[in-house]
């Protein structure tokens, strides 16, 4: 949909141009002959001869062929005039600045649908309506400022809002940030983030576009597009940052499952981004934190050299980066010895390197060149350095431009005193550095930097499973929870190992049940949905006679049709699951399991189809993972049995997309081997 007449037009109409700047329809056309737009300018206003120097047209008709409508006029009118445009002056790229459409009315929806019909109906491009326009380094199409100075291989912004974008641009102007192309999609009628991502993924010139794209998402109505487009562009060695506001629900969902009860469309945006190895933020200030930090090299280890001369902001930084999983390793030996000894007295160099309020920028300089060259351990370096405003630090900065220029490894300037060091700081940002204001913002983004994985790789080998069987299975039940008989049959048919259960109706079947089966047991009703919330889970029965005993106890339980026994396993208790997510697909989550998984709500998720990688990753994410691995002599759990049950709950799902809610708790698991004991699988069919 997005075209070239949208990117570099040749022709440009403002419809509704004004001679007042503090109108919509004048500050934009006063942006684009500020801008120097190379191509023709027309104006289209039926009550003045000229606007800011353009004669006018009376209306559209009078007008010759125009690439690209900028429309500035209330919406009631923007319907007949997309359309002339569109049919009869070829017109293929249309912004609608104007608001009064779809985010007001009913009205405004029949609008926006049916100029979104005509303007598709000549294969055109829509942006908007109720956006602040386009502004790239071809035509700066806003009505707002500022304009920054535009740079091909700066950030592009693309956002759903557009006051969002202005806030975006001044505070990243004020930190050194610079923008290619800033992209308001508004209503998104026609054109949302998601294809902007894709025009800039199948047109993407590493020489000449820009390698940082920040996202303001309020909507995601097209995952699978945003994935395919953003883990697309990342794996051509552009780095994406989003924020996706609206994550929480208005009230509560009820979910039959625990993994239903723990996720949300939230829970989803993370996996996505996740999986994309998008970098998710949460607010404006750490996603141009995270701008901040991509315009620098990448760290490519966790150890960080805190170089400063004020203590405080020292210990703040590396409790971030230690919160973070990032580290502060500890310097010393000969060689920090020699260091100290070019320090003032009192100077630590055991990390952070505290070379006091009277260190000098030529002791800053000796100190980068130390972390470059002799300290081994240090991946990168952060540098604090503000003013108390009783001498110039312009010689500091200076030194931190010269080995920013030359160091190999990273170095991220915090520079925390925008009034007292007001000139230096403005000199830096000047040379092209972007600076940090905050140490604790900066030390968050660079872990979230750090950890954001990579897009998922798809061709890794995959178990095998029988696709064929567990249609067979699906094709034959109706909708809602599955039997346990065709539970079973499921998880042996996705290769998932399960215990062994027998499921009496009767008290003369509970001897037979016992066939082949040791003491202890456990008894568990069937029925009722939450087993544990009706006191329907027996165990440790150890004989026939307190088996015959629990059975009438659990058959007394309203909605009983059933017991199930299994025997005792031992092990560590985990949990997998899956809920569907509509827009999203399956979320597949994984922790330790039990009846607290809902209190403690120690999970990870990832969005299926999962690669193995992806499996181990999950794992390696819960706050409980030492606990698997082994702790204190007690036994972990395999790692590599974990991450191959949680794939083949993916591939289940994969085969059978009618799955959408599932639990697997718990799945007992041990070093040598898993089995799931108790699994619930409910099952919807599309209308």
């Amino acid at each position: 949909m997005i075209n070239s007449s949208l990117i570099r037009p040749k022709s440009i109409v403002v419809v509704g141009a004004s001679n007042h700047l503090e109108k919509p329809g004048g500050k934009v056309l006063k942006n684009l002959l500020d801008g120097h737009f190379g191509g023709d300018l027309l104006v289209v206003n039926p009550r003045q001869e000229s606007v800011q120097g353009i004669a006018c047209h009376a209306t559209v008709e009078d007008l010759e062929s125009v690439d690209l409508a900028l429309i500035c006029v209330p919406a009631k009118f923007c319907t007949s005039i997309v359309k002339t445009l569109a049919l009869e002056k070829n017109t293929r790229a249309f912004i609608i600045l104007s608001a009064g459409f779809g985010e007001e009315s009913e009205q405004g929806k029949r609008w926006e649908a049916e100029i979104a019909e005509i303007v598709g109906s000549v294969n055109g491009c829509l942006i908007g309506p109720n956006c602040i326009g386009i502004l790239n380094t071809h035509y700066q199409g806003v009505f707002t400022s500022p304009i920054p100075s535009l740079d091909a291989r700066g950030c592009d912004l693309v956002s759903s809002s557009g006051a969002t974008a202005v806030f975006l641009l001044e505070a990243g102007m004020l930190l050194g940030l610079k923008f290619a192309g800033v992209y308001s999609v508004g209503n998104s009628a026609q054109v949302g983030i998601e294809e902007v991502l894709e025009y800039m993924d199948l047109n993407h010139d590493p020489d000449r576009d820009s390698a940082i794209k920040l996202l303001y998402l309020e909507s995601v109505s097209k995952p699978d597009k945003l994935l395919k487009h953003a883990s697309s562009l990342i794996r051509k060695g552009v780095r994406i940052a989003a924020i996706k506001a609206g994550r929480t629900e208005a009230g509560s969902r009820a979910a039959a499952s625990h993994t239903g009860a723990m996720t949300n469309p939230g829970t989803a945006v993370d996996a996505l981004f996740r999986k994309a190895g998008i970098v998710s933020c949460s607010s404006r200030e750490e996603l141009l934190s995270v701008a901040s930090v991509f315009n620098y090299p990448e760290l490519k280890g966790k150890s960080i050299a805190v170089i400063t001369h004020a203590g405080g902001p020292a210990v703040m930084l590396s409790d971030a980066l230690s919160s973070g999983g990032l580290s502060v390793p500890l310097i010393d030996g000969p060689a920090a010895d020699e260091l100290l000894a070019c320090l003032n007295p009192g100077s630590s160099v055991q990390n952070p390197i505290d070379f006091l309020a009277t260190g000098t920028a030529q002791q800053l300089g000796t100190i980068i060149d130390y972390c470059e060259t002799q300290f081994a351990q240090v991946d990168a370096m952060v540098v604090i350095f503000g003013s108390p405003g009783l001498f110039d630090v312009s010689d500091v900065y200076a030194v931190l431009l010269e080995k920013l220029a030359t160091c190999s490894k990273p170095i991220f300037p915090v520079l925390p005193s925008p009034v007292n060091a007001r000139e230096g700081i403005q000199n830096f940002t000047l040379a092209g550095r972007v600076s940090f204001p905050d140490e604790v913002a900066l030390g968050r983004s660079l872990s979230a930097v750090y950890h954001t994985p990579a897009p998922a790789a798809a061709d890794e080998e995959k178990p095998a499973i029988d696709p064929a069987r567990i249609r067979d299975v699906i094709e034959a039940s109706k909708a809602g929870f599955l039997s346990p008989a065709k539970v079973g049959e499921l998880l042996d048919a996705a290769g998932i190992p399960r215990v062994k259960e027998t499921i009496v109706t009767s008290l003369a079947g509970i001897e037979e049940a016992m066939s082949g089966m040791r003491f202890p047991v456990a008894m568990k009703v069937i029925g009722p949905v939450h087993k544990t919330d009706v006191d329907g889970v027996l165990l440790g029965i150890g004989s026939i006679e307190a088996m015959r005993s629990g059975f009438e106890r659990l058959m007394g339980i309203e909605a009983a049709d059933g017991v199930l026994i299994q025997p005792m396993v031992k092990g560590m208790e985990l949990f997998i699951g899956v809920n569907f997510e509509p827009g999203f697909g399956h979320l597949v989550v994984c922790g330790l399991g039990g009846v607290l998984i809902e209190v403690t709500k120690d999970v990870s998720s990832c969005l299926a189809p999962l690669t193995k990688t992806e499996c181990l990753d999950m794992i390696q994410r819960l706050n409980a993972y030492q606990a698997i691995r082994g702790t204190r002599g007690r036994a972990g759990v395999s790692e590599q049995l974990f991450a191959e049950m949680i794939q083949r709950v993916s591939l289940l799902v994969e085969a059978a997309p009618e799955i959408v809610e599932m639990d697997i708790n718990p799945l007992m698991g041990s070093a040598r081997q898993l089995s799931a004991v108790d699994t619930r699988i409910r099952i919807e069919r599309s209308s």
